[in-house]
């Protein structure tokens, strides 16, 4: 079924959001790649800390009286949620969000502060929006979906409208994908006013829902999804954004968890900018070569910075590790007097920093009269660790 949105619904979105939605400058040129110009669209500076705002506040905004005074209910990992609450507290109805169980407690606090009454499900998205609709039959709520319903779509499109309207000379934008609701707005925005502008797409490995539905030509539902972006765990992607992603979106690729990981930690190191998993995709794809955007001038929408700060703390390790800025060795050592001291004189030799070590006597895989030792490390790069490898080596040591 083809979605009936037209261009015009996306401009009387961002008239209704002249005064509401914060109009992110673009930043850039950075330097998150060595073959591209790259500019980013901050929308993690939003009010709410992400772009659900906008599609959350124009789809309220163009309810009814009768519908208004229902109240309305929503799904949501936890941005569409805060943008829902802090639309319908702006309009004076009340709101219901469910969300999984799962979602971080920041998002989840934030929400109730904006004046929703929240419904912690559990599961994932799907689960969440399956108890938003007993709900919404039970007490005659308005279903504020997150991103399969043309007003919402129409909201998240004016992201690509300023886009064209910043930079008119853009040649590719990058977009994260969950439901699909933002890049169905932002690539129709695009794709209708300038055509040959590049509009890409891209999702975690653990949940290429679009992916799969638009390569085997139908939609698709997955069995499960596992990401650490958890704005964009999504099994299914809805009807509307599935015609609109078809018609208007050149590829879409994914990154993986330990990709988006670095995204996240090269994104706060070298912009200053704190990005959720789901915001963080789209930079990932420039960073990792995912995408033919060699020599152009390419914009990637950061679409969220609610990230929970235990989580980040994780996040950023693992960063480190996979941008070789960390990493743990493992030993095997003679055990005997001065083997410790040798392997620290050595790392401390070629300029590794050691945070921890761990001599084990008891490890089934180290020989009967030896003994391992764990070392963890602060290095410069994959290169470094690759040559502090090779001294240990050199010395006589034997690096598993």
């Amino acid at each position: 079924m083809a979605c009936n949105l037209p261009i015009s619904e996306i401009y009387r979105a961002a008239q209704a959001l002249r005064d509401v939605a914060r109009h992110p400058r673009l930043i850039g040129v950075t330097n998150l790649s060595d073959s591209a110009q790259v500019y980013l669209k901050p929308e993690n500076l939003q009010y709410t800390g992400s772009f659900k705002l906008r599609g959350a506040y124009y789809k309220i905004s163009q309810l009814s009286d009768q519908e208004k005074a229902r109240g309305v209910i929503a799904c949501s990992a936890g941005n569409h949620a805060q943008g829902v609450a802090l639309g319908a507290t702006h309009n004076g109805i009340k709101s219901v969000i469910c969300l999984p169980a799962g979602a971080p407690l920041s998002k989840v606090e934030a929400t109730k502060k904006l004046g929703a009454e929240v419904v912690l499900v559990p599961g994932v998205y799907d689960d969440a929006y399956q108890r938003a609709l007993e709900l919404q039959k039970e007490k005659g709520y308005t279903l504020v979906h997150p991103f399969d319903d043309p007003k919402v779509i129409a909201g998240q499109g004016t992201i690509g409208l300023e886009i064209l309207d910043e930079m008119p000379n853009v040649e590719a934008v990058i977009v994260p994908i969950g439901g699909g609701g933002l890049i169905s707005g932002v690539a129709m925005a695009i794709k209708e006013l300038r055509p040959e502008v590049k509009v890409y797409g891209v999702q975690s490995a653990g949940a290429p829902s679009m992916e799969e539905s638009v390569k085997g030509g139908h939609i698709k539902r997955l069995e499960q999804v596992s990401t650490i972006a958890d704005g964009i765990a999504v099994k299914e992607p809805g009807v509307n954004t599935f015609d609109l992603v078809n018609r208007y979106v050149d590829d879409i690729v994914t990154v993986t968890d330990d990709e988006t990981a670095a995204a996240i930690l090269t994104l706060i190191e070298r912009q200053k900018l704190i990005a959720e998993g789901a915001g963080a995709v789209s930079v990932a794809a420039a960073m990792f070569n995912k995408l033919p955007i060699e020599g152009k001038r390419v914009v990637s929408l950061v679409s969220g910075g609610n990230i929970d700060v235990n989580f980040l703390n994780r996040i950023i390790s693992r960063g480190l590790a996979k941008t070789g800025r960390a990493v743990t060795l493992t030993i095997d050592l003679d055990d005997k007097p001065g083997q410790l001291s040798g392997v620290c004189g050595v790392v401390g030799e070629l300029g590794g920093n050691i945070i921890s070590v761990v001599h084990d006597r008891i490890d089934p895989v180290a020989h009967v009269n030896g003994c391992s030792l764990r070392i963890e490390l602060e290095t410069r790069n994959a290169e470094h660790i690759q040559e502090i490898k090779d001294g240990l080596t050199q010395k006589g040591y034997r690096v598993r």
